[in-house]
């Protein structure tokens, strides 16, 4: 049968082909003869130009729009001038449209292409895979008949010698070389090579079988459910393994096989960093950072830190950049920003009112006030630092700050003066300078700040002026009625004399001063005092020196941190902000924070957060540091000298912050080398149950001052039996702890002489030894009292009398002039002329 079947072939019409034979070459050496036709080129004579012209113009949409016989009837011109902008469109679109086609094929061609090559790259992976599958197990059936044959070689050497035929020593050997040769070769001897005919002549059951063997080898590399649960097969290959071989092979065949670039990090690298830290942010492993270290001689593990410098070196070596960061980078949010002058606004002056106790301070800012702080101080004196706004008579606004002035509250008074813009130091006309006095002089000048002397009760018969002024000068005071520069106001709070001078001179020396400050930005203050207030929580006393602080912001102030929930005045109304100079109390916080800290505004929660724990970590590392640096001699040293040192431990709560340091303060002081206070803790608040375990723990008592213990407290101390005390005025409280720890120093012995005896004769008596003849020649002779044995004025014995008689009776004492005889205790050595010392110790309870 041919292959056209009669059948004329299809040709290219009449005249325009020339036909020919193509012989078609396929697989297996089979062709195919194609009878084909060639189409000849079209040749393409140009035409005359005119005739081309005159046809172009009479076929052109413009020659039918101009000539009216060529135009449909009935069709005007602008009509026509719209069917041809029409045509031109429709042609445009046709262009455009066959562009896109154009555009949409070759997309269509790449997209093709692309999968052709996935195609052929994933048919060459399945194929590399299948082959190696094959050599797997072509390797474990070559492995099995090794073993097949070694068993039989086995069972060989073990048959008795006499089954053996005699022949089959050579076919033996001949059997194990050749054997030999094939397992050298890779071939096995126990099945023979098969050869082109025995192929051609295998029938359909060989071909399932290999095609079943060929499935097999296929499957090998995946895990089915049952080869899971059987535990057979041995290890195979992981998911990501083939995948990352699949991916090896994608990139060779898109021609990506080059290695990707190095990608350079910029490491943050605090003080200190663990080596898997390290490892992790330069995106390297943990063993090739560690075996770096060790080329550095660094042996160390995955969690042991290095420092900062080593941390570098390594990073320069992997080729990263190191950015040095510290823990202190979160305090950066609150620098202090530079305000511009245009910026500025007049605010109050902050003064602050200082001197010697009972110089009348709060009494002179109650008649500014017009009010009565004095009636509510325990004992008549402050022990409270006060911040207050008063309006003058001018209109202008002052804040006064009332410190103490108990020698206990120096640091009240030296943050006072730290806040502070004008110190008015308070001088009793009838007292003159105080030592409490030069304490607020040498604050004022370590401030650097301008003073005004206020010299107070002027009023009195005994007050004396001048005799402040002249004892001013021992301190380089010099006012001004003195040819100084200090202002100086004689005054008197009982009667008000005065007292407008003094707002005078506050506001001269404010005016000054210049003061100014930025209300438009975030606040910055002072912490004047801090309290554990039980219905509304911590309460801090704040100074805003900067800035307007406003109800909602969420401020940071030493190691606490909160949000302003409430602000209220010196007054006690609530308000909704504070600008600068104004005194207010936070409500708020999430602990007391200590007196004389900075509050500072931030913008966020989580920053005020970090920054707390931040500041409470390095304040936790400082005294672990401090307590730290001790070596083990130094350590036995301060044990040995400690040794004969009695302590009195206290557990001390007050109610604000500024108080309990006054306390503590004054009573590390009292003590001396025998006897010391040690403070086991102190806070705000009232006395709570962990404060009576503390203090029952070190049989220590509780110091309340102006707190009081809850109930459970109370009852505690009761069961446990500590003593609590209350206090109200510091001076009753460092007495009563004075006079405690005198109770534990030991008592002086002194020493009373009340006679000396010479000593006539020695006798010897049996049964009581050397008995000594004396002669009473000063004072009086005692039974019970001690004696020392003197020979040539040298002390050679000193101890107690064993026996004390006159004549034959045994006595208490002898007067001067008599005669009496004296034994020693455990002591016969005495001799004629021995002098005897007769002398009483006397017990004194010394005080501190």
């Amino acid at each position: 049968m041919s292959d056209t079947d009669g059948k004329k072939p299809l040709g290219l019409g009449s005249g325009t082909g020339r036909s020919g034979q193509v012989k078609q070459s396929f697989s297996h050496g089979r062709t195919h003869n194609v009878a084909v036709e060639v189409k000849r080129k079209r040749v393409i004579v140009p035409a005359k130009p005119g005739a081309a012209t005159g046809g172009a113009r009479s076929g052109s949409p413009s020659a039918v729009s101009g000539d009216p016989s060529k135009r449909p009837a009935g069709i005007s011109d602008a009509e026509m001038e719209r069917r041809m902008a029409a045509l031109r469109a429709a042609k445009a679109r046709e262009v455009e449209e066959a562009a896109q086609r154009i555009a949409d094929e070759k997309a269509r061609e790449e997209e093709r292409e692309r999968r052709r090559l996935e195609l052929e790259a994933k048919e060459r992976e399945e194929r590399e895979r299948e082959e190696a599958l094959r050599l797997k197990a072509e390797e474990d059936e070559r492995r099995a008949r090794e073993a097949e044959l070694r068993e039989k070689k086995k069972a060989e050497v073990t048959k008795p010698k006499a089954d053996a035929r005699p022949a089959a020593p050579a076919d033996r050997a001949a059997a194990e070389a050749a054997a030999a040769r094939a397992e050298t070769k890779g071939v096995s001897a126990a099945a023979p090579r098969r050869t082109d005919r025995d192929r051609d002549n295998r029938g359909p059951a060989d071909d399932r079988d290999s095609r079943k063997k060929a499935e097999d080898n296929r499957r090998t590399g995946k895990l089915s459910l049952s080869q899971a649960m059987d535990g057979e097969g041995g290890r195979q290959r992981s998911l990501a393994a083939m995948k990352r071989k699949q991916e090896k092979a994608r990139q060779k065949a898109m021609g990506g096989s080059q290695r990707a670039e190095k990608q350079v990090r910029d490491v943050q690298l605090p003080e200190t960093i663990l080596v898997s830290e390290l490892a992790n942010r330069m995106a390297e492993r943990t063993p090739d950072v560690i075996k770096s270290l060790m080329r550095m001689g660094l042996m160390v593990t995955a969690n042991q830190a290095v420092d900062a410098d080593t941390a570098e070196l390594v990073i320069d070596e992997f080729g990263h950049r190191a950015v040095r960061v510290s823990d202190a980078d979160v305090e950066q949010v609150i620098d202090q920003l530079e305000d511009k002058p245009e910026d500025l606004q007049p605010r109050a002056p902050i003064i602050t009112i200082m001197g010697h106790v009972d110089h009348g301070k709060t009494s002179l800012l109650d008649a500014i006030r017009h009010a009565n702080v004095v009636a509510g101080e325990a004992g008549g004196i402050t022990q409270h630092i006060g911040a207050y706004q008063v309006k003058a008579s001018n209109g202008a606004l002052l804040t006064f700050l009332d410190t103490p002035g108990h020698a206990a509250f120096t640091s009240m008074r030296a943050r006072g003066a730290q806040v502070t813009d004008i110190v008015v130091l308070v001088v009793a006309a009838d007292d003159a300078v105080m030592p409490q006095t030069v304490e607020a002089i040498n604050h004022a000048k370590a401030a650097k700040v301008p003073m005004i002397v206020a010299i107070n009760k002027i009023d009195k018969p005994a007050a004396d002026p001048q005799k402040v002024r002249t004892a001013l000068l021992q301190h380089e005071v010099v006012v001004e009625a003195m040819s100084g520069d200090v202002q100086d106001v004689e005054v008197s709070a009982k009667t008000g004399q005065g007292l407008d001078q003094l707002l005078e001179a506050i506001a001269l020396q404010a005016e000054i001063l210049e003061l100014k400050a930025n209300p438009d930005r975030p606040a910055q203050g002072a912490v004047i005092e801090a309290q554990l207030d039980v219905g509304r929580g911590p309460v801090a006393t704040v100074l805003v020196q900067n800035g307007t602080l406003k109800r909602g912001d969420i401020f940071v102030v030493g190691e606490q941190w909160g949000k302003v929930r409430a602000l209220i005045n010196d007054k006690g109304d609530r308000v909704d902000e504070a600008g600068p100079s104004v005194p207010v109390e936070v409500l708020g916080l999430n602990g007391t924070p200590e007196a004389g800290d900075v509050l500072n505004v931030v913008s966020t929660e989580a920053q005020a957060r970090e920054i707390a724990d931040y500041r409470e970590q390095a304040a936790k590392d400082k005294r672990a540091a401090a307590g730290a640096a001790i070596t083990l001699d130094q350590m036995l040293a301060k044990a040995k000298a400690d040794e004969n040192v009695a302590e009195l431990p206290v557990v001390v709560k007050a109610d604000v912050q500024g108080s309990a340091e006054a306390i503590v303060q004054a009573l590390e002081k009292i003590g001396n080398d025998e006897v010391r206070v040690r403070v086991l803790h102190y806070g705000v608040g009232a006395i709570t149950e962990s404060d009576i375990g503390l203090a029952e723990a070190s049989q220590a008592p509780v110091i309340g001052f102006n707190v009081r213990a809850n109930a459970p407290a109370r009852n505690a101390a009761n069961q446990k039996g500590v003593e609590i005390r209350y206090y109200s005025i510091i001076y009753d409280l460092v007495d009563d702890i004075k006079a405690a720890a005198s109770g534990l120093l030991s008592a002086e012995v002194r020493e009373n002489f009340i006679g000396y005896a010479e000593i006539r004769e020695v006798f010897r008596v049996t049964g009581v030894g050397n008995v000594a003849g004396c002669l009473v020649t000063e004072g009086v002779a005692r039974r019970s009292a001690g004696v020392r044995l003197l020979r040539d004025n040298v002390v050679i014995h000193e101890g107690t009398l064993k026996t004390l008689k006159r004549f034959k009776d045994e006595v208490k004492e002898v007067q001067s002039g008599q005669e009496c005889g004296m034994a020693f205790e455990n002591y016969d050595d005495i001799r004629k002329g021995d002098v005897i010392e007769i002398f009483e110790r006397e017990e004194v309870q010394r005080q501190l």
